[in-house]
């Protein structure tokens, strides 16, 4: 296993950084893409949130593999690569593993123990297999990250400490009241239709807001989701409407609590548009929750006396003095655990080709031997001759079952790459051989495309 994570996040940049590096969902299909024909990569794979980028590949060559992807980060997010080095960090093998689990559980989010993380990971493992740049490493990196994510969220109490962006951000704006008090018969006003859009839409809704207008570039994707929060059995009892982004003027005049998370590239609402609004509501005050990165809502609107804004580079200041749960000790526990098991899988699998290999090149000893055999005694009938290749195969069998079962224990122990080489060599097995065993890939019944390609 030679995976390597080159990434950034609120833990490593200011928010000034990770708001001019973001990619769009285009931008990341094209970094995936570029990593995998580099050529120390094999298969690439993007992890891209409001507060990280990470780019994960399988390299074969690791000073290689990290100027080369952290010059890709830098091409593809437009921030220049001395600008952006000091703040990279870069994971390899057990430890990159460590990493992505650990950010899986909700370890190294902004606000510890949140569970959205888990859908953004499958998102980038989805972007990967539908681009064919996530091959047998990744896939089974991604699926594993998002097992281990699901179980420190059922066997602890890491909810307890872990709630949304959304949740903190409301929290934030509310001041020590609680938000459902603070909330109670307001009107809202959501600005993009998104998977935070929504969360965010039915966090109000939980909390006792009484309407939300939801807006959004393509307004069939605005109805949908005020359909949606309006539908029995949704969340609250809240009346919901959809509007185009040209009323969105009109609707911050009239609105009390704002939340904008869309993936527009410049600002959605300037210091004007709010000033404008402020002065339509007669000094009425006007909260507003930006969590889009980069921002929706200029910073400039901090310095209006009547309007209370929380943004990302906000809500990364509140969170470094947020408590911790006593779970994540145990949290912890569980991804050394799952790494320690991940790798000791992986060093297994590694080896399975040779054992393969070796097997078949028995079965073509046997075979020949047999043939051999049936030339220099042709007299033999049917059932002699099954007897003694029944016998022959048993010998076989019993002769390589000791060691083959051995070498795969040794193999998923630290360093238990080199006992397959060392198969190879004391059975003098063809490396094609291997490599076309490998290429099969029969832990998942699929060639392995991204790597084969490559």
């Amino acid at each position: 296993m030679s995976l390597l994570v080159v990434g950034l996040s609120h833990r490593s940049a200011p928010v000034s950084v990770l708001e001019r590096a973001a990619l769009a969902r285009e931008t990341q299909a094209r970094l995936a893409h570029d990593a995998l024909a580099a050529e120390p990569a094999t298969e690439a794979a993007v992890l891209a949130t409001c507060n990280r980028i990470e780019l994960y590949a399988d390299v074969d060559k690791f000073h290689a593999g990290v100027a080369e992807l952290s010059t890709l980060l830098a091409r593809h997010s437009g921030v220049g690569l001395e600008e952006l080095t000091p703040y990279l960090y870069v994971h390899y093998e057990d430890r990159a593993v460590h990493h992505l689990f650990s950010v899986a559980c909700g370890l190294d989010s902004m606000v510890v123990g949140e569970g959205q993380i888990l859908g953004q990971i499958k998102d980038a493992l989805a972007l990967g297999q539908e681009l064919h740049t996530a091959g047998r490493l990744l896939n089974d990196l991604f699926q594993q990250a998002l097992r281990v994510g699901k179980r420190a969220h059922s066997e602890t109490g890491i909810d307890k400490a872990g709630q949304s962006l959304v949740t903190f951000g409301l929290e934030q704006l509310a001041n020590g009241t609680p938000v459902t008090e603070w909330a109670a018969d307001k009107r809202a006003l959501v600005i993009g239709a998104g998977s935070m859009s929504s969360l965010a839409a039915a966090t109000l809704a939980r909390a006792g807001v009484a309407h939300i207008a939801v807006a959004n570039r393509t307004l069939e994707r605005a109805e949908r989701l005020a359909r949606i929060l309006t539908e029995p059995g949704a969340p609250g009892a809240v009346t919901a409407t959809a509007v185009e982004m040209t009323a969105v003027p009109d609707e911050l005049a009239l609105a009390d609590i704002v939340v904008s998370c869309t993936g527009a590239t410049g600002l959605v609402l300037t210091v004007e548009t709010v000033r404008a609004a402020l002065a339509a509501r007669d000094g009425a005050a006007l909260a507003l929750l930006d969590l889009a990165m980069p921002r929706d809502i200029d910073a400039a609107v901090h310095r209006l006396d009547a309007a209370a804004l929380v943004d990302i580079e906000t809500l990364a200041e509140a969170s470094a003095d947020a408590p911790m749960a006593s779970d994540v000790d145990q949290v912890r526990t569980i991804v050394s655990d799952e790494v320690a098991a991940f790798g000791a899988a992986q060093r297994a699998a590694h080896i399975t080709p040779t054992v393969v290999a070796l097997r078949t090149m028995a079965a073509d000893v046997v075979a020949g031997e047999m043939a051999r055999l049936n030339g220099r005694l042709p007299g033999l009938d049917d059932k002699q001759r099954a007897e003694i290749t029944q016998t022959v195969r048993r010998v076989v069998d019993k002769l390589l079952h000791a060691p083959t079962v051995r070498v795969k224990e040794l193999a998923s122990t630290p360093g238990g790459a080199g006992y397959a080489d060392a198969l190879r060599e004391l059975f003098d097995l063809d490396p094609q051989a291997v490599a076309a065993v490998s290429k099969a890939d029969p832990q998942h019944g699929r060639p392995n495309t991204a790597r084969e390609s490559a």
